[in-house]
């Protein structure tokens, strides 16, 4: 994601981090706290961002490895979502649970993604859920697309050509060193070569995008397309 995160924000995209957990439990280090590992994670993620170009943070502070997909977190998201008023929103995909045949994904990955797509769809649309955020000046928002990465493998149907911003992307990795060996930044250089695969660019990322503002013939005909397949 970090690689279509540089691309967006350096042709002018106002990019926001929406960060839920706070890391305070990934350390192996016997004398770390978990109050210092989160001001750590948090100076780290703001120092990676920075370097993606992007704008604006917000770190919802829930506590890592123990996220639910709750109505809290759904309003959470929600007011972020109405506040910001995106046209794109870029999450884990809920459905992804194991990956690349070697990885499982990380539960709180799957809450977050699941949280956020129903904070989309319907919370942020709808005026009379969550009202107490009308009185907070915060209007519905209807948002135009869902990027789901990190595992869209089969599903993937957008493959973004991040060339020119590998390096941005291996310096925000390499930002992470609490959480993040040396050699994480080579390996996800390798990883963006491969998602490239047969595309006419060098390295790459994929997403599964889902747009909700299409008209609904070019809706009618996608699904006529899918039910026709195999």
């Amino acid at each position: 994601v970090a690689g279509t995160v540089a691309k967006w924000a350096g042709r002018g995209a106002e990019v926001t981090y929406v960060v839920i957990t706070n890391g305070n439990k990934g350390s192996e280090d016997p004398e770390m706290t978990s109050t210092r590992l989160a001001e750590i994670r948090e100076a780290e993620q703001r120092a990676a961002g920075r370097i993606l170009g992007v704008k604006n943070f917000e770190f919802l502070g829930y506590e890592d490895g123990y996220l639910e997909h709750t109505l809290d977190l759904r309003r959470d998201l929600t007011r972020v979502i109405r506040k910001y008023r995106p046209d794109v929103v870029v999450t884990f995909d809920p459905t992804a649970r194991f990956m690349f045949d070697a990885y499982a994904n990380h539960p709180d990955h799957r809450a977050a993604g699941d949280a956020t797509v129903d904070a989309i769809f319907p919370s942020a649309r709808d005026r009379l859920t969550f009202p107490e955020l009308l009185v907070d000046g915060l209007e519905p928002h209807k948002v135009k697309q869902l990027w789901m990465g990190s595992g869209a493998g089969a599903n993937a149907n957008v493959w973004v050509d991040i060339t020119e911003t590998i390096e941005l992307k291996k310096k925000a990795l390499a930002a992470h060193p609490s959480q993040l060996s040396e050699e994480v930044a080579e390996f996800a250089s390798e990883m963006a070569r491969n998602t490239a695969g047969e595309q006419d660019f060098e390295y790459g990322e994929a997403f599964r995008r889902i747009i909700f503002d299409q008209p609904r013939e070019v809706r009618l005909t996608n699904r006529q397309q899918e039910s026709g397949r195999g």
